[in-house]
């Protein structure tokens, strides 16, 4: 993709997060979507282009009265939405649309008009994991997580101290589900939910959604807000099976799709200002620093102990808190791109100063795919 050809004009989440019992799912999709269309100054006819995961992008299309040119209903799990701006960005290169809307909501908690999530008996992991006990995500991600520990001497501390991290950003934003500060001791003594997962290594399970708009770099300046440019972009898969991942210790999916990202933005990691790391579970923005190529291999825990990611470090990552003390409502990686687009506007509760590069770094499934979006707000 060329360069900073296309922009995000359009950036906000739904006006409620967390508990949120009067919404139906479908009714956060037009919530986030509508609030994004006002932060944009546009309305539902001037959207040709919709793009949405985990629900049918009709559905939300027919709802919010959008007859587009163009559609995406790639769902490949909590990373959909970086492919998403991949995809829009392409089309809006093409001239298959002018403007796309992107959108997220989940009612994960309060599960109004949410959907059901089922896996067929004849899919691989309904073959050939399910009935060994691997079911849900606490199960999965457990496997490669003890690996990782075994194979490089990281500690449950180690793990324990992303979640700390975390929370002392989250304390800074006002919309953050937790905000009060917690210790590895607190970590290490709340509830065990599967080894070695405690419920403070977990991510939230909460309601809300958020939405983007995109047009081409040329419009982007006629709009209200400070234009987010996108450097570069990333997507790739590797497994549906957590049991067949190549090497537990890494994720295929997460270097292919980073190193796709850094190489179209020609950026250097010591480029980078901003990350955002999805972290369903505390392991992730661990293996994420080292698939993206921040830490060598079995260093990064060390790199988010010694406060690097922390406020005040080098290299602040997840500013918002995090799916672990933010906000996660199944699918976060709408969550991380809209932080993402805060800091570059410069209006994130939890501001980098002179932040100019920033990184949204998501995971599907149990690593099963990952998306990566380069994000500048300089202008081309």
């Amino acid at each position: 993709m060329k360069q900073k050809s296309v922009a995000v004009v359009g950036a906000a989440e739904t006006t409620q997060m967390g508990k949120i019992p009067n919404q139906s799912q479908l009714a956060l999709h037009a919530d986030a979507a509508l609030n994004a269309m006002a932060d944009a100054g546009l309305t539902a006819k001037d959207i040709d282009g919709v793009a949405t995961a985990g629900d049918s992008p009709v559905e939300t299309a027919h709802y919010l009265g959008i007859t587009p040119t163009w559609v995406d209903g790639t769902s490949v799990g909590g990373c959909s939405f970086m492919l998403h701006v991949r995809h829009a960005a392409a089309a809006i290169n093409e001239g298959l649309c002018n403007t796309v809307l992107i959108t997220h909501a989940e009612s994960g908690r309060s599960r109004v008009g949410a959907r059901r999530f089922s896996r067929d008996p004849q899919s691989q992991q309904g073959q050939f994991e399910v009935p060994y006990g691997i079911t849900n995500p606490p199960s999965m991600f457990t496997i490669p997580a003890l690996r990782y520990m075994k194979t490089y001497g990281v500690t449950e501390e180690d793990v324990a101290m992303v979640a700390v991290i975390q929370r002392e950003w989250a304390a800074k934003n006002p919309r953050a589900s937790f905000r009060d500060l917690i210790t590895v001791d607190d970590v290490l003594n709340s509830r065990m939910i599967s080894w070695p997962f405690r419920l403070l290594m977990c991510c939230l399970v909460t309601d809300g959604g958020g939405a983007l708009i995109l047009t081409s770099a040329e419009r982007a300046k006629d709009f209200p807000q400070k234009p987010v440019y996108i450097l570069g972009t990333g997507e790739s898969v590797e497994t549906p099976m957590v049991s067949q991942m190549e090497d537990f210790t890494t994720s295929k999916a997460f270097r292919v799709s980073g190193k796709k990202a850094f190489d179209e933005a020609g950026i250097k990691h010591s480029d980078v200002d901003h990350l955002m790391i999805y972290d369903a579970f505390a392991h992730l923005p661990i293996y994420g620093l080292e698939d993206l190529g921040f830490c060598e291999r079995g260093e990064g825990a060390a790199f988010i102990r010694e406060r690097n990611t922390a406020p005040g470090g080098k290299l602040p990552l997840n500013t918002n808190g995090g799916g672990l003390s933010y906000m996660h409502s199944g699918m976060y990686g709408m969550y991380a791109l809209q932080e993402s687009v805060r800091q570059m506007r410069g209006i994130a509760p939890a501001q980098v100063p002179d932040a100019k590069i920033s990184i949204a770094h998501g995971v599907g499934g149990m690593f099963a795919s990952s998306g990566t979006i380069v994000f500048s707000n300089e202008a081309p």
